[in-house]
């Protein structure tokens, strides 16, 4: 694990997501950022001004002000220029969805997480990564789990509802599109789960066929460069055992799934291969 120094210079990205949801967490941040290391503020509007703010960071060290779906954007983006290797992410947790950060080691509170950036170790983790180049940084879930609307289009459903309510939504709705994150088209409701007849394929090796209808499938990046992968069958009476592997590589087919990755939804798709980058990218975490 590398150490900082506080003679580094922090290019500090306040996701718009952060700033509407708690205005106070992000001001006490800046201050804490700012009293430890040289900052450069930077106020992005929309998804694409947060991707040329990062892109044009030069030697400064990025931190992310944001909740888990600006991680995942700037993971997604760092990776996507072939430059996460050689990046090490900071962040400071704010927003609504926050238990990605939580399970990646990141405090949650505002003045830890600004000190960990100052003080803290860089922790090199795992990364799934799929054939489109769409990362997970924690679990990917089939089916996906289901999810309410504010969840499935972002941070968008939280501004109108914090605008007044429904009928306030159209009025909202240019601001809403700048706040989006602009993910794989979601719908804006995704069904509960029920059985499904996938093949699951670990290393190449079948862990499930077709012929068996299956409730869950679960991956997350293990350690060393491993995936670990979790089938649950779909049984009638008496809960049936689930299938464990491990491996560097799962593809799953089936007929028209959709998939949880982290905090967004994707899909339809019939087949994807996740392979497993092993210490792909860098985040700062407390030294103890």
């Amino acid at each position: 694990m590398a150490t900082f120094a506080t003679s580094d210079q922090l290019l500090v990205i306040i996701d718009p997501v952060a700033r509407q949801a708690d205005g106070e967490a992000v001001r006490i941040a800046k201050d804490v950022l700012s009293a430890g290391a040289a900052t450069k503020v930077c106020l992005p509007d929309d998804p694409e001004e947060f991707a040329r703010a990062l892109t044009r960071r030069g030697s400064r060290r990025p931190v992310v002000v944001g909740d888990d779906r600006a991680l995942v954007r700037a993971v997604t983006l760092l990776h996507r220029q072939r430059e996460l290797a050689g990046c090490v992410l900071s962040m400071v947790p704010v927003g609504g969805s926050l238990a990605l950060a939580e399970t990646l080691g990141v405090p949650t509170g505002a003045v830890a997480a600004a000190r960990t950036v100052l003080d803290g170790v860089e922790r090199r983790m795992d990364l799934l990564v799929d054939e489109s180049d769409g990362v997970v940084l924690g679990a990917l879930r089939i089916p996906p789990v289901p999810v309410r609307e504010a969840e499935t289009v972002g941070p968008a459903a939280s501004v109108a509802s914090a605008a007044g309510g429904p009928w306030l939504r159209t009025r909202y709705r240019s601001l809403v599109r700048t706040l989006a994150a602009r993910p794989t088209r979601l719908t804006t409701t995704v069904p509960g789960p029920g059985p499904s007849r996938l093949r699951v394929e670990v290393d190449g090796e079948t862990v499930i066929g077709l012929e068996q209808p299956v409730q869950a499938v679960s991956v997350t990046a293990g350690a060393s460069g491993v995936a670990d992968v979790e089938v649950r069958p779909a049984s009638v009476g008496a809960e049936a055992s689930p299938l464990l592997a491990s491996g560097r590589t799962v593809t799953v087919t089936g007929a028209d799934f959709r998939y949880r990755a982290d905090t967004g939804v994707a899909g339809p798709v019939r087949r994807r291969t996740w392979r497993v980058v092993e210490g792909a990218w860098g985040l700062t975490v407390p030294s103890t």
